[in-house]
């Protein structure tokens, strides 16, 4: 599923939600007709509040977001006192006089909790029958009946078909639980749940991600290692100095390679550790084998970029484009093109047919890791980073002629610095 596509069902789901909870707390609020002015009302303030749930949700369940989420919640409801947990433990407990309250942040959760934990499903409990929730005395004994919140709804958090908390609605009698006190307490519970999921779909983006960088490291071609090491211990015969630069230039590659699917980096670290790539594979082949230019518009050596970007694709270039005389010449361009930056890698190498072209894009980063032949590092997971972090609209494409060269164009959707912006005004 592309990035596009997990973002519009997000944004329709947090929509729903919001929308589910605009209802419900208009159903409870009037019972006749509800004027224009008050749906508006209405509607205006859940927005508001589904909002800044969603911003507190984006780091999952901890106890700092639990208690704001609650704080927030809190007035939207009759209750007395909102409690959050995750399936361990309780995480927030906010609103009433929370000396009443027996459960504290850092708690295990009890059996009202684990029960709605176990069965995925809203609940209500008595704390006649129930103690999760139940005071205790100073003397060590519980408090009277008159003074404690005798009824807790508790709803489900789910994500994908799994229950990975719970929030609690406390109330100090009985009679403040009506119809409508439960679908809000359901509304909310769904938005929850919608908020969590729009949260761990970024998680799980951003550990694929991770995971394929980390697959474009392991492909990193073992004969590049050797012949570097060979070129460098030749050197050392033949131009110590240049062997020392050469060897203080390929430890810096390989400890960016490592790095570099850590966090985005600046596009200038992205090409500064193509340089680097360069600069070894020149060392190897001779001077006047490769030769490279660079024009980057001002402004977009400051765009954040994942690694492993532009150096594959110059990679591949080198190892399936060069002819076996004559030097292969590498063109990197980077220009702005409305909101959107372009990174166009074009060399004059030994080119390829359009259904080659098209199968490097087709085929997975596993299926080329398996070819004795190989296709460099995998194009297709470059493209499907760029989709996955600048979104639906970000592409890679190739365009390339069988003895005349190919052409890599990367674009990055909604990206274009503010520099170039404030030249189009």
């Amino acid at each position: 599923m592309t990035w596009g596509l997990i973002t519009a069902n997000l944004i329709a789901a947090v929509v729903a939600g919001a929308g589910l909870a605009v209802d419900i707390v208009i159903g409870g609020s009037v019972v006749l007709l509800v004027p224009e002015d008050l749906r508006s009302q209405a509607t205006e303030r859940m927005l508001r509040v589904s909002s800044s749930v969603l911003k507190h949700m984006n780091g999952g369940l901890t106890t700092e977001n639990c208690t704001a989420v609650g704080q927030l919640l809190l007035p939207e409801t009759t209750a007395a006192a909102i409690v959050m947990s995750d399936d361990c433990e309780y995480l927030a407990v906010v609103g009433g006089d929370e000396a009443r309250i027996s459960v504290r942040v850092g708690d295990r959760i009890g059996p009202s909790t684990s029960e709605v934990i176990s069965s995925g499903r809203m609940q209500t409990f008595s704390f006649d029958r129930d103690s999760d929730w139940r005071d205790a005395a100073d003397d060590g004994g519980y408090v009277s009946h008159e003074k404690e919140y005798p009824v807790g709804v508790v709803v489900p958090l789910v994500v994908q078909e799994h229950t990975v908390g719970t929030i609690g609605f406390l109330y100090n009698n009985g009679s403040a639980i009506d119809r409508t006190q439960l679908t809000i307490a359901r509304g909310f519970g769904e938005l929850l749940s919608t908020q969590l999921s729009a949260y761990e779909l970024d998680r799980q983006a951003e550990l694929t991600a991770r995971a394929e960088v980390k697959a474009l490291q392991a492909q990193i071609n073992p004969h590049f290692l050797f012949n570097t090491l060979n070129t460098i211990a030749s050197l050392t015969r033949t131009d110590p100095t240049k062997a020392r630069d050469l060897l203080r230039e390929f430890s810096s590659f390989y400890r960016h390679t490592l790095e570099s699917s850590q966090s985005l980096i600046p596009l200038s670290e992205e090409l500064e550790q193509t340089r680097r790539y360069l600069k070894i594979e020149k060392a190897r082949f001779g001077e006047d084998r490769i030769l490279e230019s660079e024009s980057v518009e001002p402004g977009c050596e400051k765009v954040m970029v994942p690694g492993f970007i532009v150096q594959p694709i110059v990679e591949n270039a080198v190892r399936h484009a060069m002819r076996d005389e004559g030097p292969l010449s590498i063109d990197i361009q980077v220009v702005t093109d409305g909101d959107d930056v372009l990174i166009a890698v074009a060399d004059d190498g030994l080119g390829m047919s359009e259904d080659v072209a098209d199968r490097l894009l087709e085929r997975s980063s596993q299926d080329s890791s398996k070819s004795p032949k190989g296709t460099g590092i995998a194009l297709r997971n470059v493209a499907e980073r760029l989709r996955r972090f600048y979104g639906g609209n970000s592409n890679l494409e190739i365009m390339s002629k069988v003895g005349e060269g190919t052409v890599v164009t990367l674009r990055l959707a909604n990206v274009a610095p503010k520099e170039h912006d404030a030249r189009i005004e």
